[in-house]
């Protein structure tokens, strides 16, 4: 990925550009110490001076705000702040609609809030204030002593980020809280942004470096010394890119620090940087007089043998590694997103989406967008999700929309939304809310448009839908605060409950596998690979055995897992390197024959490789498909004597549904087992597993609801206190001891006579 680099043909500005903005996708704002305020075309090439502002006005700093970004209506106000204490509104004509004197000495930034309602201004005077979106003083959040050269609102607005000194300070708005402070670079610092989607924070300073940090003050990344001052950085819109501004200089980085490309045009100082509303250019204001614009080309792309590559504004090169063959591509505008998977290339234009066949590259099917200005692309095995501006729309390959989501109010932010927030399965879409991160909203694409809350305890950081399997067997994986992973159960149907366990601790990072359920993740210091998380819902004592750890030194600091491709799990090095690891793949046959119920060619294959961990995975899916005689099998071959005599216990029960019902016991979810033995009529049985898993009050609830056996919980219950010489102390068991007659001889009949009925049944 790199930037190709243009400038205007002539330079209209008479002076030093100082500051730039984007009106819409294809038109750029620029403002110099010329006093002139001009728009550029980026299709027609065309240059229009919209105004020239009075003599005493030197513009600083320029901020756009529109509500439509990507339509064609363009900003509704822009912010303007200059050497005079002073911040100017100025409307769509360039007519100055109000100025405010906001500080005494020059006023260096103004940045609208992300919802536009407000703005925030700081200056020489070491303040930043607060004001609403016409021009009423609010509040002034900070009164320093230090030159305030750049300030930013957090992604929720309700913090603010400025520099002071060498230092970085996040002001929360809400009072009486306190500020998050820290020495951030060895010289004065220039410049700070906020990443709106990630949460990332990049700094420059005059010690010449970049770094990027998290909120917590927690560095990220520090780059070499630059030959110059930073002056300049913005994030793109959607977080996974930011671009550094120096003298000469124009740099293009990940957002985990890393550079993807290093320009060296001859502007002059760069003053100001600029991301398009699509995320796929640059403008920045220069020294030299001139708008230089830079736009990202060369993104590359790979899923199996297939490799995309964007070799420039409107073409793409696709090549199969395995045969050479290379086909061009070539779009009548320019490419703002690619996405490659499940044998589709997906590429999207500003007015439309072409869906091509890797396989046929010639007749793409092309869908008219309704906004123009896509966001976000994920693709699933049968269709994929475009996320535009102000709405999201669900489309089969085929090109037919299926479904419109319509989520809670508070719940998106089209501007924040960013692949970690927003993941996609065959028949589910999760969404983490925008307003709170611990809420996470399912949506069934097959059902009636509602979505289902699930609530955490901490915020979530990362979300991953599994890709293989039925709609029964989808899971959820989630990364919270505290980097805990975490496997919830997506369906909830009837007397079947959502289930979430935590999987692992120190996770920076996951991807599920395309083609099986298999979890790859960054865990602490390793590299992790869970072959079958479903074991948590299964027998959770088996999660060791079924985990295989890899040391993840060789990925150097930082890595993130990127992709997980049958048995290649590709891995990005801090430093941009793609590094590919494998696992066994025997593991993804055993996948396939459990699927599709093949026991015996599983037990063969396990036979042969006499591989503890392939045994131990074995043994979870018998169990969780409730097949007794290859959890028989599989839990002997790892010395699991104990289960192997509860399997030998479960083949003498004479009631199928009463052995189903113990072999999610046998994996301790003693919920699912209550609820099939109550389906089927057996009371009984379900007051026994409560009994003999010592939950109380759910089988005196149980037997007090069904009127049958109240004396025998209680006299379960007696008989437990009993062995521990304790007193009862249960207001409910002691109202119905005083009410019941604990005759031990008639109980035990009682019991007997129940287990001889269920011979009858059978019978």
């Amino acid at each position: 990925m790199r930037f190709k680099i243009s400038f205007p043909k002539e330079s209209i500005h008479t002076e030093a550009v100082c500051c730039v903005g984007w009106n819409s996708s294809e038109e750029i704002f620029s403002l110099g110490d010329d006093h002139v305020l001009m728009k550029w075309n980026l299709i027609t090439s065309e240059t229009t001076k919209v105004c020239e502002l009075s003599a005493d006005i030197y513009p600083i700093d320029l901020h756009s705000f529109s509500r439509n970004q990507g339509k064609k209506q363009g900003v509704d106000q822009l912010l303007v702040t200059s050497s005079d204490g002073r911040f100017h509104l100025l409307g769509k004509n360039g007519r100055i609609e109000k100025s405010v004197v906001a500080h005494k000495g020059a006023a260096l930034v103004g940045r609208w809030s992300h919802d536009g309602a407000s703005l925030l201004t700081a200056g020489e005077d070491g303040q930043v204030k607060i004001w609403s979106r016409s021009g009423m003083l609010r509040s002034t959040v900070v009164q320093g002593s230090s030159v305030v050269y750049s300030t930013c609102w957090s992604p929720d607005s309700t913090h603010i980020l400025y520099t002071s000194g060498k230092t970085l300070v996040i002001k929360p708005l809400a009072p009486n809280t306190k500020a998050n402070c820290w020495k951030a670079h060895d010289g004065i610092v220039l410049k700070v942004a906020w990443n709106y989607g990630k949460g990332l924070i990049v700094s420059g300073g005059e010690d010449c470096k970049y770094k990027v940090w998290d909120s917590y003050g927690r560095l990220f990344y520090s780059s070499f010394p630059h030959e110059y001052p930073i002056t300049a950085l913005a994030w793109s819109p959607v977080g996974d890119l930011f671009c550094v501004g120096s003298y000469n200089t124009l740099r293009l980085c990940d957002s985990a620090g890393w550079s993807h490309c290093l320009e060296k045009p001859p502007t002059g100082s760069i003053y100001g940087l600029a991301w398009s509303s699509d995320g796929t250019q640059v403008a920045g204001a220069c020294a030299n007089r001139s708008v230089i614009l830079a736009h990202v080309i060369e993104r590359r792309l790979e899923w199996k043998n297939i490799e995309a590559v964007m070799t420039g504004r409107k073409t793409i090169m696709v090549r199969d590694v395995n045969s050479d063959a290379k086909d061009k591509l070539e779009l009548p505008e320019r490419i703002i997103h690619l996405a490659l998977g499940y044998k589709r290339l997906v590429v999207i234009t500003p007015a439309q989406c072409y869906v091509y066949l890797t396989s046929n590259l010639n007749t793409p099917i092309i869908i008219e967008l309704r906004e123009g200005c896509v966001s976000v692309v994920i693709l699933a095995e049968r269709h994929f999700l475009i996320v535009e501006r102000s709405s999201m729309g669900l489309y089969s390959y085929e090109g037919r929309l299926i479904a419109t989501p319509k989520w809670p109010a508070t719940a998106l932010s089209y501007d924040s939304l960013n692949v970690m927030h927003i993941t996609l399965s065959p028949e589910t879409i999760a969404l983490r809310d925008n307003a709170d991160d611990k809420v996470i909203h399912l949506y069934e694409t097959s059902g009636d448009g509602s979505t289902v809350p699930l609530s955490l305890t901490l915020g979530v950081m990362q979300i991953a839908l599994s890709q293989a399997g039925s709609a029964a067997d989808r899971q959820l994986a989630l990364i919270d605060r505290n980097r805990d992973l975490f496997i919830a159960t997506v369906v909830a149907r009837g007397s079947i409950h959502r289930k979430i366990e935590k999987l692992g601790v120190m996770v920076q990072s996951m991807c599920w596998n395309s083609s099986v359920n298999m979890l790859a993740g960054i865990q602490d210091t390793a590299l992790t690979v869970w072959y079958y998380p479903s074991v948590l819902f299964s027998d959770q004592r088996l999660t060791r055995r079924t985990t295989v750890m890899k040391d993840a030194t060789e990925f150097g600091k930082s890595p993130s897992v990127v992709s997980f491709e049958g048995s290649h799990i590709g891995v990005r090095r801090s430093d941009g390197a793609l590094i590919n690891s494998c696992i066994s793949s025997h593991i993804t046959i055993l996948h396939g024959y459990t699927a599709s119920n093949l026991w015996q060619d599983a037990l063969r294959l396990c036979r042969a490789l006499k591989d503890e961990t392939i045994w131990a995975c074995l043994a979870a899916m018998a169990v969780k498909a409730k097949h007794l005689a290859t959890a028989e099998e599989a839990y002997a071959a790892i010395n699991q004597v104990d289960k192997v005599a509860y399997i030998q216990h479960i083949k003498k029960i004479p009631l199928p549904a009463a052995q189903l019902a113990e072999m999610s016991l046998l994996g301790g979810n003693v919920q699912d087992a209550e609820s099939l033995l109550l389906q089927n009529g057996l009371v009984f049985r379900a007051i026994m597993t409560n009994l003999l898993t010592h939950n109380w009050n759910r089988a005196l609830e149980l037997a007090v609801k069904h009127k049958t056996h109240v004396d025998t919980v209680l006299l379960y219950r007696k008989q437990y206190l009993s062995a521990f010489d304790k007193t009862e102390t249960n207001r409910r068991f002691m109202q119905f001891t005083n009410e019941v007659d604990l005759d031990e001889d008639k109980i035990e009949q009682k019991i007997a006579f129940e287990y001889e009925k269920e011979k009858s049944l059978v019978h």
